[in-house]
């Protein structure tokens, strides 16, 4: 047997994918799946672990290879979450309804849905066990679970919560307690934190400290809110350009920021703090559809008994929301290094790149990305840079 792995990395989290090597089937039309199918088999071609956007999309890709019936998903989940939205669900600019579908919606037509969990893997038989005590076995494993966040990690975090002025934009049942504790404040500190570990995306611990700073200045109450911005980082941004920018947002808005400040515990009393303490990584969604494309076509070519020849050029993007209306749409590899999409100074806030993150995103995300068809910026990269590199 042989295994060949890509490590696909989660947007707001980190993507495993791995797949184990055997045969090839045709592919047939996408619908979009509307229920769970009552004839589960303990048999397929390609299973999927995870129906999250990467696993819904490479779910979505591997049906037009061997077939619907030759794909399962294995997914616990009722409902599938756009959860690049949170950010502005926390802010007031979205309804968290909109972040939202029913998973079986999303799921292919045709393809199994495995409504259960993963609980052990066993690639010398190329079989998993769920946790309801069923195996299944496979041609071709893909993983896409994510990473689980660890707010414990953070000693008093998880009871804090239950003070009505801590929050989460990372949290589906906690992303309201947001907008909601950011209506109800008066005045004092407030505290936004970047801790020392891994989160599903850096960004969004800014963001929602500019979106705050910007309500307050709408609602009168920012002559007397202090805004802190306690950061474990060395810097307010990994690529100088973007850095500089955020700079001069920082020095204009009379922003506090704390480098190399990490946060070990949390005392609901004294601190007031949005998208807090969440276990930052600049990997997120616009890195998966990219890498969805580059294994879709890997697979291919394994499937065939050809060597795989693609591969990722570490591409991920984080639209920086500065405020109620602007965005400066950070593009970039792994090695910081600016990987852009336009043909103008993306260090720049601007309202296009606002109504792209708010309104195109979550259009491409549901009607492109999950259906398979979006592979990521680099066509348009070539196209508006005249197939520069």
């Amino acid at each position: 047997m042989t295994l060949l792995a890509s490590v696909v990395s989660c947007s707001r989290a980190r993507l495993f994918v791995c797949f184990l090597r055997l045969g090839s089937q045709q592919a047939s039309p996408l619908q979009l799946h509307t229920g769970a199918s009552l004839t589960a088999k303990s048999h397929y071609e390609v299973l999927v672990l995870g129906g999250g956007s990467g696993g819904i999309s490479m779910a979505t890709r591997m049906k037009r290879k061997v077939g619907a019936e030759n794909v399962a998903i294995v997914e616990p989940s009722e409902t599938h979450f756009y959860q690049p939205i949170w950010t502005l669900v926390g802010a007031g600019a979205k309804p968290l309804s909109s972040s939202g579908r029913p998973t079986a919606k999303v799921i292919p037509s045709g393809v199994e849905w495995i409504k259960a969990g993963a609980v052990d893997l066993n690639p010398e038989k190329n079989c998993i066990h769920t946790d309801d005590d069923k195996k299944i076995s496979y041609k071709y494993l893909i993983i896409a679970l994510g990473i689980q966040l660890e707010y414990e990690k953070i000693k008093g975090l998880p009871e804090g919560f239950a003070h009505p002025k801590i929050g989460s934009n990372y949290s589906v049942t906690m992303v309201e307690k947001t907008w909601k504790a950011l209506q109800d404040f008066k005045e004092g500190n407030a505290i936004f934190t970047f801790p020392n570990t891994p989160v599903k995306c850096a960004g969004a611990l800014q963001k929602i400290m500019y979106f705050s700073e910007a309500h307050f200045r709408k609602t009168g109450k920012r002559p007397k809110t202090n805004i802190i911005f306690n950061t474990s980082l060395g810097a307010i941004f990994g690529v100088k350009k973007y850095a500089g920018a955020l700079q001069k947002i920082i020095q204009e808005r009379a922003l506090t920021v704390n480098y190399k400040h990490s946060a070990a515990q949390t005392v609901p009393k004294c601190v007031w703090d949005r998208g807090l303490y969440q276990p930052a990584d600049i990997k997120d969604r616009c890195h998966r559809s990219c890498q969805s494309g580059i294994l879709d076509r890997t697979i291919s070519l394994i499937m065939k008994n050809q060597r795989p020849v693609k591969k990722y050029d570490d591409y991920t993007s984080c639209p920086l929301v500065t405020g109620y209306n602007r965005v400066i749409l950070t593009e970039l590899n792994y090695n910081t290094e600016p990987l852009e999409t336009f043909p103008f100074d993306q260090s720049k806030e601007r309202l296009s790149m606002y109504l792209m993150k708010a309104d195109m995103m979550p259009f491409l995300y549901w009607n492109w990305m999950l259906r398979g068809y979006w592979g990521g910026p680099a066509f348009l990269q070539k196209l508006f840079h005249l197939g520069k590199s």
